[in-house]
């Protein structure tokens, strides 16, 4: 019986990951001079999908859902503390937590989605 394709943690797996922490580091500590102008609030949905795709990634890299969960919370809090107290010209925002820790939310709770419909087949 064959493997179901999301349940492989392998290089592949860990490579996604990687990369997607790499991305999250680029928007999460870029300088403000360097961010790019956008609407309101497209910041938070930005926030939300990104933590999101590192919930995602995490999972498939077989990280447990208990430790995911923390790391990207205290990573979350940590890039907030950060944004307020480099010299990044950014600012750290209790609203940009929240979105982070909504987009690990959601993306965890995509996880169960994703194996279980990749699981069915």
């Amino acid at each position: 019986m064959p493997r179901p394709v999301l349940a492989v943690h392998g290089a592949l797996s860990r490579g996604v990951l990687a990369v997607t922490v790499l991305v999250s580091l680029a928007v999460l500590f870029t300088p403000g001079d360097d961010v790019p102008a956008a609407p309101p609030g497209v910041d938070k949905l930005v926030h939300l999908a990104l933590f999101a795709a590192l919930a995602v990634a995490g999972r498939w890299a077989g990280i447990g859902v208990r430790a995911l969960g923390a790391l990207l919370v205290a990573y979350a809090a940590g890039s907030e503390v950060v944004q307020a107290l480099a010299p990044l010209q950014r600012s750290g925002s209790v609203a940009d937590w929240l979105a982070d820790v909504l987009g690990a939310a959601l993306g965890l709770l995509a996880w169960v989605g994703l194996t279980r419909a990749d699981t069915s087949r």
